[in-house]
This record gives C-alpha cells, sequence and structure tokens, in this order.
C-alpha cells in the first residue's frame, strides 16, 4: 500500500508541476463557500466589482499611482452567482475549511454522521428549523443529502473558460468525479455543463451505491443590461442496495478474526434496492421597464423591474425487492415488492421590483403552485379506503425587502397563501450590523407554517403496514425560530438558535419489546404528529488558534430539547478540534498541510434507518455515541491543484467496535482515501 500510495503522490506531483499557472494564487481568502444552512453570515449581493483588481506596472516608482492594465485578468474575475444572486469567485485556496468541504457532499459535514459506503444516509446530530423549502417535498429524507435542488445550482460569469475536475477514491471498486466546465460564449451569455458522479461497492456487502447528476446551466445579460435570463436543466439518478443492517451485532461487536472481513458479516437483506430520480426544467428572467443612471459609473442605478420565474421537476422514489422479508412485515399485498411514489411540481412565480440606492430593494410577487403526488392504485382495506394521490393548486402572495445603511444591512421576506391547503405562511427577516472592519452582530427569525412531506400525508406500499393517509387528520407544522450570531477576527463565530416547534411531525415504531427482540421494529414504522410544543436551543463557537505554521481549528456545539414525550432525540455536545502544520515546501513551489481531526459527540437515542421509507425514525430503546473519530490527513497545494491524502477513521485500528451511525449500521472502519481538485484556466 505505501509503494502504491508514494507512485501516485510521484506521478500526481509531476503532472501538476507541468501545468501553466496562469492566474495568481493565494492562500488566505476561502472565498467559495457554499451556503450553510444554519450559518447566518450573508453575503453582500454583487458584492465582487468588474475590474477592481489592479496591476502595477513594471518598474513603477513607489508612492506613484497605480495604473490599471486594460487587459488584466484576476482570480476575482472569475464569479459565480448563487439562487439569490450573491456573488462570490472561484478560489483555488487551500484552507483547513476546503478539508471540511473535501466530501461527497462538497460542504461541511460537522453536524452529520455518514454511514459506512459512500452515497449512503447521514444520521443528523444537529438540527436547524430556521428555514426550510416553503412548500413539502416528496420524503424519503435521508436519501436527499446529495440532491441538487434549485436553490444548489449556481451560474457564472468568467472572462476565461474553466474547468474544475475533484476526484476522490470510494470504498471498494469505485471512484467518485465532480466535472464541471463553464465558459462565456459572449461577454453577456455564460454557459456551464456539470456532471457529478460516483460509484462504491463498499467493505459490506449488498451495500454497492452509485449516483448521476448531470446539470447545464445559462446566464445571460443584454447589452444595454435591461433583460437579464437565467436557467438550468439537471436530471439525476440516486440509487443504492440496501443490506438492512447487521443480523447478528456480536460478529461486528465481538471482533472476532473471521469477520475483520467485513464482506463475511450476515445482513438482514440481500435483494432489496431503492432508487430517487429526479428531473428539472428552471427558468428565471426579467425585464427593467426603468433603468435610470446617474452617470457611467453608477453601479446602484433606480430600477424598476417586471419578472418571472417558472420551475417544473419530476421526482419518483422507489424501493424493490424480489422477496419480502419478515423484518419489514409478514404477508405482503404482492411479491416482489414494487413500491414507487411520484410527485410533479409546477411553480410560476411574476414579481415586480423596485431597487433604489436610498430606498433599497423592494419586490412583490404572485405564485402559483401546482402540484401531483400519486401511486398507481386506489388500496381498499377493512380499515377503509386509502387514495392514489394528492393534487391541487396553491396560490400565494409574497414580497422581499433589502438594504444597506451604512454599517446595517437589512434582508426580510414573507409569503402568505391565500388559496391552498398545504402551506400556510413564512417570514424571515435578518438585520446585520458591522461594529468594525473586524467585528459584526447579526440577528434573524423565522417563522413558517405548512404540512409535513407528502410521505407522511399519504404512502403505499405492497407491506401492509406502510399504507396509511393522513392528510386530513395531519395538520400543519408551526415554527417560531429567533438567531443570533457575533462574528468576530479576534474572538471567533459565535450563533446561537432558539425554536419553538407546534405539531412536529416523526416516524416512530409502534413495536412491543417482543417484536422490537425478534427484529421486527422496522416493520412498524408509522408517521406521527406531536400535540405538544417542543423547544429546541443551539449553540455553536467556532474559533481557530494560531501560532506560527500551526493551528488548531476549534468547533463545538452544544444542544438542549425540552419536549413532553422524547420525539426529538440529538446529541448535548459535538465537538471537532483540528491540530495541523502549514507551510511552503520545495522552494515555495507546493504548499502543505498536514494534522490530525478528532470528533466527537456524547452518546444519544440515535436515530433508527427504515430503508424502505428512506427515512429515519425516532428510537429510545438504546443510546450510541459517545466514541471518538480520529482522522490523519496530508493536503498540498501546487498552483491550482488542491492534494488531498486522509486516513480515515484511525483510532479504529485499536479501539473496540462499538461505533454505529445509526442501530444495527457500523460507521466506517479504519480506511484511507486519496484524491485531488484541478482547476484549468484557458
Amino acid at each position: 500500500m505505501r509503494i502504491i500510495l508514494f507512485t501516485l503522490f510521484i506521478f500526481f506531483g509531476h503532472s501538476v508541476m507541468a501545468q501553466q499557472d496562469s492566474l495568481p494564487p493565494t492562500k488566505q481568502v476561502d472565498s467559495l463557500q457554499l451556503n450553510k444552512k444554519d450559518s447566518l453570515q450573508v453575503k453582500s449581493k454583487d458584492a465582487i466589482k468588474k475590474d477592481s483588481v489592479k496591476t502595477k506596472i513594471k518598474g513603477e516608482k513607489p508612492g506613484k499611482l497605480s495604473v490599471k492594465a486594460k487587459d488584466s485578468v484576476s482570480i476575482k474575475d472569475y464569479k459565480i452567482i448563487s439562487y439569490e444572486r450573491d456573488t462570490t469567485y472561484l478560489d483555488t485556496t487551500l484552507t483547513i475549511k476546503k478539508e471540511y468541504k473535501y466530501n461527497y457532499l462538497r460542504r461541511d459535514d460537522f453536524e452529520l454522521m455518514p454511514f459506512a459506503n459512500m452515497g449512503q444516509p447521514y444520521n443528523e446530530l444537529g438540527k436547524s428549523f430556521s428555514s426550510g423549502s416553503y412548500y413539502p417535498k416528496i420524503g424519503a429524507a435521508a436519501k436527499h443529502p446529495g440532491y441538487f435542488e434549485k436553490e444548489d445550482i449556481d451560474y457564472y460569469n468568467v472572462p476565461t473558460p474553466v474547468t474544475e475536475l475533484m476526484f476522490k477514491t470510494s470504498f471498494e471498486q469505485g471512484q467518485y468525479l465532480d466535472a464541471l466546465l463553464t465558459f462565456n460564449v459572449s461577454k453577456r451569455l455564460n454557459a456551464s455543463v456539470a456532471y457529478n458522479g460516483f460509484r462504491s461497492l463498499g467493505k459490506y456487502r449488498y451495500e454497492e451505491a452509485q449516483d448521476g447528476k448531470f446539470r447545464v446551466t445559462f446566464n445571460y445579460q443584454s447589452e444595454n443590461e435591461r433583460y437579464l435570463l437565467r436557467g438550468h436543466i439537471a436530471a439525476q439518478e440516486m440509487q443504492s442496495e440496501e443490506n438492512g443492517g447487521l443480523q447478528d451485532r456480536s460478529q461486528f461487536e465481538d471482533d472476532l478474526p473471521d469477520f475483520q472481513d467485513r464482506a463475511k458479516i450476515d445482513l438482514l437483506y440481500t435483494n432489496a434496492n431503492n432508487r430517487i430520480l429526479g428531473k428539472r426544467y428552471y427558468l428565471d428572467h426579467q425585464y427593467r421597464l426603468v433603468r435610470h443612471k446617474k452617470d457611467s459609473t453608477d453601479n446602484d442605478p433606480t430600477t424598476l423591474a417586471l419578472g418571472h420565474e417558472f420551475s417544473y421537476e419530476s421526482k419518483l422514489y422507489d424501493f424493490e425487492q424480489s422477496n419480502g422479508n419478515a423484518s419489514l412485515g409478514s404477508d405482503p399485498f404482492l411479491t416482489p415488492i414494487e413500491d414507487r411514489a411520484r410527485l410533479k411540481t409546477m411553480l410560476n412565480r411574476g414579481f415586480v421590483e423596485f431597487s433604489n440606492r436610498t430606498l433599497g430593494k423592494l419586490s412583490g410577487n404572485v405564485s402559483l403552485y401546482n402540484y401531483n403526488y400519486y401511486f398507481n392504485s386506489i388500496l381498499i382495506t377493512e380499515a377503509g379506503t386509502i387514495q392514489n394521490k394528492l393534487q391541487g393548486d396553491e396560490i400565494s402572495v409574497g414580497g422581499a425587502y433589502v438594504n444597506n445603511f451604512g454599517p446595517l444591512y437589512l434582508k426580510g421576506n414573507v409569503n402568505y397563501t391565500i388559496v391552498g391547503d398545504l402551506t400556510g405562511n413564512n417570514f424571515d427577516a435578518m438585520a446585520r450590523y458591522k461594529l468594525n472592519d473586524n467585528n459584526s452582530v447579526t440577528g434573524a427569525i423565522h417563522i413558517s407554517s405548512r404540512m409535513p412531506d407528502f410521505n407522511y400525508l399519504l404512502y403505499q406500499s405492497d407491506y401492509r403496514n406502510f399504507n396509511w393517509q393522513n392528510n386530513a387528520a395531519f395538520e400543519k407544522v408551526n415554527t417560531q425560530s429567533i438567531k443570533f450570531a457575533f462574528d468576530s477576527k479576534n474572538f471567533g463565530l459565535l450563533e446561537a438558535e432558539y425554536s419553538a416547534l407546534d405539531n412536529y411531525t416523526y416516524f416512530a415504531s409502534t413495536a412491543t419489546e417482543d417484536q422490537i427482540v425478534s427484529g421486527l421494529e422496522n416493520a412498524f414504522v408509522r408517521p406521527f404528529q406531536e400535540s405538544g410544543t417542543i423547544n429546541h436551543l443551539k449553540v455553536k463557537y467556532q474559533k481557530e488558534l494560531k501560532w506560527r505554521k500551526w493551528a488548531l481549528m476549534n468547533t463545538v456545539m452544544y444542544q438542549n430539547v425540552t419536549q413532553d414525550n422524547q420525539v426529538l432525540n440529538l446529541p448535548e455536545v459535538v465537538t471537532r478540534n483540528s491540530l495541523y502544520f502549514s507551510s511552503d515546501v520545495f522552494k515555495k513551489a507546493m504548499f502543505l498541510q498536514t494534522g490530525v481531526t478528532f470528533k466527537y459527540f456524547t452518546s444519544y437515542n440515535m436515530n433508527a434507518y427504515n430503508p424502505l421509507l428512506g427515512e429515519f425514525y425516532i428510537q429510545n430503546n438504546e443510546e450510541l455515541g459517545g466514541y471518538p473519530l480520529l482522522d490523519f490527513f496530508i493536503n498540498a497545494k501546487v498552483k491550482q491543484t488542491r492534494i488531498y491524502l486522509k486516513a480515515e477513521h484511525l483510532n479504529s485500528l485499536f479501539s473496540e467496535p462499538n461505533y454505529y451511525a445509526a442501530p444495527n449500521y457500523p460507521y466506517r472502519d479504519f480506511v484511507i482515501r486519496f484524491g485531488l481538485v484541478w482547476n484549468f484556466f484557458s
């Protein structure tokens, strides 16, 4: 193994040393950040100005005015535009935050606990209730962490074509690749093509997973800057085998030599699969009726625009099993098991937007949302009839406001449904005040009301116990949340969130103790709605300490839940600490980072996983957790290439095998993984 790794390192090192360094590298700014759902930091819209970087002329004397090169290209000219139209720029630096994001999700997974294989579900170590979709989703939430929603799609504006390739080894017989190509067809028209895919066999049997996610985007602005157009097409398929977890825990926990090869461990299912398949067409365009500029340098003119947003998406979730399994219920209606839920949605939103330097940006909108969630047939039982579809229209009105008053930044939006049963209202407001260049405070509130996801309201299965209809019995989930953040260069980032939940909806098993002992807990999982109020408090602190070439990055999260019934289970404390060394080596031809990451969460009643529903459910029979996760990494940057080498879960080599990602689902054993991120500029 060491010879193979050394050979790979030499090969890739030689390759990256040969590429042209067309852009000036930087090591300080980590600007390419994915939006975090639990973050309060908000970027100013279009914060990156064109031609903002000046180039010093060779031979210029100190103290004289710099001259801007007409054809100079900076890394800041390679712009990334989010769904919210916030602008960042391409970042080729190597930082500890990049290390945290170098995973299947390509975002920091501090509050998640992954399963053993790549592309499988993530158990939640933390919750945030201050954001979410206004409309219910299809369900199968455990299968969706890697799914690209419309809010996850980025758009681009680049002076030259850019390619980004991310490669990472998976677990047995497979690799992971995320490839992006973006280019400007003209000065005002950009296009991008991206593909994200992997295959991983896994260390255990019957857990093979594979994805294929294809995206095409376009972004256009007319010459007079009155007409703006953008859109994308996304086609995604995510499928995996489901083994149901361990059949006999002693084979894993007793650490017997015969079962060191995990492929020899007995599992519950040998013939089950589930899949998410989605296709989406998205278009957003607007025309500025009024665009009054004071002069040619006015970058914030007074405008009045009419716009339209369109989205059509079809999605299905299916679970297939060639023969029934008693752990999911006896005597199924049909075999083989072929459960399939489908959801088709179409959104049309028209809006009017007024923007002024003094008054800010104010908009109003009207939305028509059409949905059709359905199965193939109506189910008639002794208990009653279960319909095969939920179909209807939602009409809502709303508005948004954004403005800057010097150091004060305000942002808010509101939506209210006037026709429809799925949604009620939504209100978000945020204020950020910049105390000085190093410190800022942020406050936000969130209020929402909507029905739970569709699989809570209606579900049909060939297994008898997984058939229900609750759209008339369940009420809207009401959420009130308040957040606070203090961001300081010297003292770190402190975030706090308090949420109150009414009609919280969850899955749980009604199995008796005898049925649980017999391994039938999964067969009695059903949706429930809590009548009492649940109070959730989360406090999160992040601070990096530096000394010369050494650094210690610390992230600590505390959570407290107050509830009448134990239906929201979360660990009280989660911590992650990375001690690492950074330095230029080989006469500054390479930038090197190496260190260790320690992660720990306190034991708690960890949620169990149901593969038929693709959902986690509440269990209060056993506590799991309370074990450390130790990783060792060596990362390097050569010009525009970042190389990653990690030894994951190093302490599993000498610790007891008591590490689980969910009941009956062990976390991964020690493994060495290699990969890189490579940018090409033409």
